[in-house]
């Protein structure tokens, strides 16, 4: 009984320390209007070991789409990508204006001082789930870390 206690205890960290590879911090998206079908999220994800977050959910939308923004000449073009990279030990930052996540299909408007709940799908950490602070400014560095 004794083994099989430690071979189950060594099993749950293994788990533990799998999910606890990618860290997110600063998770937060912009609130939004009535009508407004549309959001942007963004965050910090570092992660110990190289990864690709692939995709993200929320029950607040239909679904979660990865964007990058860049200008071209004078024009700022959105697209959306089917992966993200993350280099081990990197930091990969999701801000306006750059890599983003768009939450489309919003079921209710975003209100400023709400919380959210996010999953995201990563090719080796799995899923970790977050909560998205809405509000109209990013977090200060150091905030909101998961």
């Amino acid at each position: 009984m004794k083994f099989d206690l430690s071979v189950f205890c060594a099993a749950l960290l293994l788990a533990s320390s799998a999910a606890a590879q990618v860290r997110v911090d600063g998770a937060w998206a912009r609130p939004t209007v009535a009508g407004q079908q549309v959001g942007g999220a963004y965050l910090r994800l570092q992660s110990d070991r190289a990864d690709r977050l692939l995709g993200a959910s929320t029950p607040a939308a239909t679904r979660v789409e990865l964007h990058t923004m860049a200008m071209a000449g004078d024009v700022m073009q959105m697209r959306q990508i089917d992966a993200v990279e993350l280099p081990a030990g990197q930091q990969v930052e999701f801000k306006p204006g750059g890599l983003h996540l768009m939450l489309l299909g919003l079921k209710r408007p975003l209100g400023a001082g709400s919380a959210l709940p996010l999953t995201l799908r990563f090719e080796r950490a799995g899923e970790i789930r977050v909560e998205l602070a809405v509000r109209a400014a990013a977090p200060t560095h150091g905030e909101h870390k998961h």
